[in-house]
């Protein structure tokens, strides 16, 4: 259900859409593919910065190719748009540093340490920051393949999303009926 029409006069002053594909290559690999853009609906004009309405300020790209570990084995940026051409695609190759990284472990603070402030791009950065999440939904709540293939939840263990969430909470009704076995709801007193 959308967000219902405010009762206020309202007029729009930017938009920043996020999408991120995940995709199982023929190598066995996955390639998570994510794009960034900002538009305005009002010309951009700060200074020497000049965007005209509707046009991205930000237009972006990252692409991390991952095993099925969660390892970063390959990483590509590129920029279609900036508000500053020529500076800001300039770190494109230093995102390489991700390289070797697990996206399923300290993933945004390794990000945040290796491309923090100004070693990396602000923007970019919150874009990956947003892929761990896809990648949970991938590897391991996807497919019963996937799953069987990445090894994330081994048989008998606690399945680690439990008390992540209001709704999975260990003493809820949702544990108590999809994981009964988990479930503390009969133990409170």
């Amino acid at each position: 259900m959308p967000l219902p029409v405010s009762p206020q006069r309202r007029e729009l002053r930017h938009t920043r859409k996020v999408s991120i594909d995940f995709y199982l290559r023929e190598d066995e690999l996955w390639d998570i593919d994510a794009q960034f853009v900002d538009v305005k609906p009002l010309d951009l004009d700060a200074g020497p910065v000049f965007i005209p309405a509707n046009q991205p300020v930000h237009d972006f790209w990252v692409r991390l190719t991952i095993d099925s570990s969660a390892n970063v084995v390959d990483v590509l940026v590129v920029f279609d748009q900036t508000p500053f051409p020529g500076h800001c695609e300039n770190i494109s190759a230093d995102y390489r540093h991700l390289i070797g990284l697990n996206v399923l472990n300290s993933f945004r603070q390794n990000v945040r340490d290796r491309l923090g402030r100004a070693a990396g791009c602000t923007h970019l950065n919150e874009l990956l920051e947003l892929l761990p999440f896809v990648a949970v939904q991938v590897l391991i709540f996807g497919d019963k393949k996937t799953r069987e293939k990445t090894g994330f939840q081994k048989s008998g263990e606690k399945p680690f999303h439990l008390d992540s969430c209001h709704a999975l909470r260990s003493d809820g009704p949702v544990v108590a009926e999809f994981y009964p076995q988990w479930s503390t709801a009969n133990t409170r007193n």
